[in-house]
């Protein structure tokens, strides 16, 4: 049983008073950094190509963040449990606002890519440890409210990081773009130094124990696998690609589960038996089997479709819209219904993934709208209840690590997500698809492959809704 559950009206005003505010701000503004960067960089990535060179090592810039990421925001948990939240908030700070500096003064491109690298680090661990700050800093009743808060900052963050990054292209200089960033990363970290933090529940000898780098190793050169699997050509090369990768993120999951109260991860992550495990394997399902329209979605359009680059991007933005506004709209649901909503959520997810399969090959424009909206309406209603309910009734030291460990999920989601589809959508003919029937023969391959993910974090999804609290 979950016990008895707190019915009073929940209310934005008791969120924005002094208790609450300033920590709402501080999270906020960590989420920020790490969800506006990436579409700032991208929009900036033609003049930078332009001015420095480096053409071919753009996709790396991708992953390279997203490699630092993972890694991140899986320490991130153990950070928080050894350390509390204000020193690895801070730090993770500082390598952001590191990262942007040394791009930004970069005079080729792998420069630029160890900047990336950086930034990934700082804005992986900063998002990780804003879910571990929301799930910790605010009482259980408020959670929901902050993860609206959140979840608009995504959608906030899809218009205005290329608008910025446009601007200062046009303007200015991309170059001054990471600086803009690197200014907002430093000013965090200086107020989070001065800001008081809430001691960390860990016994002495823990804390001064060292990180488990050969883990992380694992887990960064399994990812950097992985995505080379969805790039590289012929099936040999792919197979060795991915049976490098899995082998390294499996030979990860070994070693952090025997180093028992040193874990990185929380207890039985991933196994869809526990309440914890069932919502990260839901979110990490769900990111694989929905990473096709970010990636190949505004490609099969014009291609297909013949939709304008500019119709192409606003059906992406119009999803990050309808996941904010889900998410406002049930905020203030009452705790009982979590697990309702949380199901509801992610079943508009996969009935979206499924929509997707025939609307994008076969069109109209207006149902491939009407689906991306579903998706991020979906995710919105969901997301704003998982992180409350799996949190709910675990020992402290569990609750910094599956907090922290959604973000991550999600990210290895991402990752995994597009190299699948990338062989997917090679082994289809992406490469030749120059006409709008072959285009959509690709389009019914790449989102055909997405709905046995969406089954199975459905399934995922219906566990975690179900399952009583871990360790009943």
């Amino acid at each position: 049983m979950d016990g008895k559950f707190d019915e009073r009206p929940v209310s934005w005003r008791e969120l924005l008073n002094r208790d609450h505010a300033a920590t709402l701000a501080l999270v906020s503004m960590g989420v920020w950094l790490h969800a506006a960067d990436s579409l700032l960089v991208a929009t900036m990535m033609p003049a930078l190509v332009a001015d420095i060179g480096g053409a071919p090592l753009v996709a790396w810039t991708v992953a390279l963040y997203e490699v630092g990421s993972i890694v991140a925001g899986i320490s991130s948990g153990l950070l928080a449990v050894r350390h509390g939240i204000r020193a690895p908030m801070a730090a993770a700070s500082m390598l952001f606002a590191a990262g942007c500096v040394l791009s930004g003064a970069a005079p080729s491109m792998p420069l630029v890519l160890l900047g990336r690298l950086l930034q990934g680090f700082g804005g992986g661990g900063l998002v990780a440890l804003s879910f571990v700050a929301a799930g910790l800093m605010f009482p259980r009743r408020l959670v929901a409210r902050v993860m609206a808060v959140v979840s608009t900052l995504w959608g906030v963050s899809a218009f205005l990081g290329p608008l910025v990054g446009a601007l200062f292209v046009t303007h200015a200089n991309w170059r001054w773009g990471f600086g803009f960033f690197a200014v907002q990363a430093i000013a965090l970290g200086a107020w989070i130094v001065s800001r008081p933090d809430r001691p960390s529940e860990t016994d002495a000898a823990s804390a001064a124990r060292g990180m488990p780098w050969p883990g992380l190793l694992l887990v960064g050169v399994g990812v950097v696998w992985v995505a080379a699997a969805g790039i590289t050509g012929g099936a040999a090369a792919t197979f060795a690609c991915l049976v490098a990768g899995f082998g390294c993120l499996a030979g990860f999951l070994v070693f952090d589960y025997r180093r028992g109260p040193d874990r990185l991860l929380p207890l039985a992550a991933f196994d869809g038996r526990t309440r914890a495990g069932s919502a990260l394997l839901m979110v990490m399902m769900f990111s694989i089997a929905t990473i096709a329209l970010g990636t190949y979605g505004p490609l099969l359009l014009t291609r297909v479709h013949g939709a304008s680059v500019l119709v192409a991007g606003y059906v992406l933005a119009l999803e990050s819209v309808g996941w904010s506004v889900a998410a406002v709209a049930v905020s203030g649901a009452p705790e009982r219904l979590d697990a309702r909503l949380a199901a509801a959520g992610m079943s508009v997810v996969a009935v979206s993934t499924v929509g997707l399969a025939f609307a994008m090959p076969q069109g109209p424009v207006w149902l491939v709208t009407v689906f991306a909206v579903m998706a991020g309406a979906g995710f919105g209603m969901a997301w704003t209840f998982v992180l409350r309910r799996a949190t709910s009734h675990v020992p402290r030291g569990e609750r910094e690590r599956i907090a922290a460990a959604f973000p991550t999920a999600q990210r290895l989601g991402y990752a995994l997500g597009a190299a699948m589809i990338g062989i997917v959508a090679n082994g289809a003919g992406m490469a030749d698809a120059d006409t709008a029937g072959e285009a959509r023969v690709v389009a019914r391959w790449v989102f055909m492959a997405c709905a046995p993910f969406a089954l199975a974090g459905l399934a995922a999804a219906f566990r975690f809704a179900t399952a009583p609290p871990d360790g009943e």
